[in-house]
Parts: C-alpha cells; structure tokens; sequence
C-alpha cells in the first residue's frame, strides 16, 4: 500500500522551499495567475467527455476563502454548459487553459489540478463517470471508482 500523504506537510514543505506560505497556479501563458493560502481539500478525476474535451479531468477542490487573485481575473472565460450537464467550465481566454470553475460563487469549488505550480500535497480520491473513459486510458491507481457522481452514503 502507499504512503499515505499529508497534505499539510506537503503544503508546508512547499512554504519552506519555496520561500511563500502560499501554493500558486496559474496558465500556460502566465496572464492567469493565483494562489491558495490553504491546501485543497481533496484530488479527483472526472472522466465524462466534456470534462475530457475542456481538458480539466483532474480536479482539486478550495474553499473561495483560499483564492487570492494575483493577475488574469479579467482574463478568465467562463463556459455556460448544454444540460444534462450542469457545471460551469473556466480558461483563460489568452492561450485556453483549463482552470475549472476558479470563478465560482460557491464556498468551495473545484480548479483544474494541471493549472496548480506547486503539488497540492493530496491525491486522487476518487474517479467518476468511468463508463465514459474512453478504451486507451488505463486507470492504474487505487481510488474508487463511480459509473456516475458519486453518492454520499
């Protein structure tokens, strides 16, 4: 079994080596730029097609009070879903990178993992929408997997 990681210890250890108590993210081309004064709560990876298409399948979750905005608010697209789909999708308008919902109005929101410049210290709990994976990806970690959202029991 692996290591099991503290997500605290890693956010410190960031705060140490890289001289800052925060974790920052930002885009490909620099103009969206944030940080997080707290690690994210959890990791997951969302395999339905449109999650897939937006390039934002891994996730993290924060809490709105974490994000401090350095540059590039302005410079964040959102994308307004088709149903049945019904979450909101960000990027920046410059070079298109996925940003998950990083401008939700909501306590607490997913961004997309790859938009993060440090690692968030937590790993991924979970998969869900694994009926629409498609043939070439191999899920090779041991979190749960769900066909759909998964239910809280």
């Amino acid at each position: 079994m692996a290591a099991q990681i503290d997500k605290r210890d890693s956010f410190s250890q960031c705060s140490n080596r890289c001289g800052r108590s925060e974790m920052r993210g930002s885009c490909c081309c620099g103009t969206v730029q944030f940080e997080l004064t707290s690690p994210p709560t959890m990791m997951a990876t969302c395999h339905c097609a449109r999650c897939r298409k937006v390039g934002a399948s891994t996730f993290v979750f924060v809490k709105a009070e974490d994000l401090r905005w350095l540059s590039g608010r302005d410079q964040v697209q959102r994308y307004e879903p088709a149903p049945p789909y019904q979450y909101a999708r960000c990027f920046c308008k410059i070079c298109g990178t996925a940003l998950g919902e990083i401008i939700s109005d909501q306590p607490s929101f997913p961004i997309s993992a790859n938009a993060l410049d440090d690692d968030p210290g937590v790993r991924n709990r979970f998969h869900e929408f694994v009926a629409e994976k498609p043939a070439w990806y191999d899920i090779s970690d041991g979190a749960k997997q769900f066909e759909r959202h998964p239910v809280k029991s």
